[in-house]
């Protein structure tokens, strides 16, 4: 019996590691040129030109709640305050490429 839950015990384990999502799911090189196309004249190297403190560095990203993936891809998605929603512009996978991306560049300072 011990044996058979140890079996069991690391099947599962094995399953979650194959099948879970990356920390990063989306492709950052694909968000690169996404943000360079749509997001750019707004937030070139990680700045905000409408709102300065609300910008894309790691330090505002997390003062903010936005410093995971799913959290910027629902800013992006449904847009707040002076920030369009880009939902009706760009598909899920696109803008999980640029929430990648943007997380990804917060990370290494812009």
């Amino acid at each position: 019996m011990k044996k058979l839950i140890s079996i069991l015990t690391v099947a599962f384990a094995l399953f979650t590691i194959t099948f879970s999502s990356p920390a990063l799911a989306g492709d950052a090189a694909s968000g690169s040129k996404i943000f360079s196309a749509n997001c750019a004249a707004c937030h070139a190297g990680g700045n905000n030109v409408i709102m300065a403190n609300k910008n894309l560095k790691k330090e505002a990203l997390a003062q903010y709640g936005m410093n995971s993936v799913a959290a910027i891809t629902t800013q992006v998605t449904n847009g707040k305050n002076a920030m369009p929603a880009f939902g009706g512009r760009l598909s899920a996978a696109q803008i999980e490429d640029v929430a990648t991306y943007v997380l990804a560049q917060s990370e290494k300072g812009w």
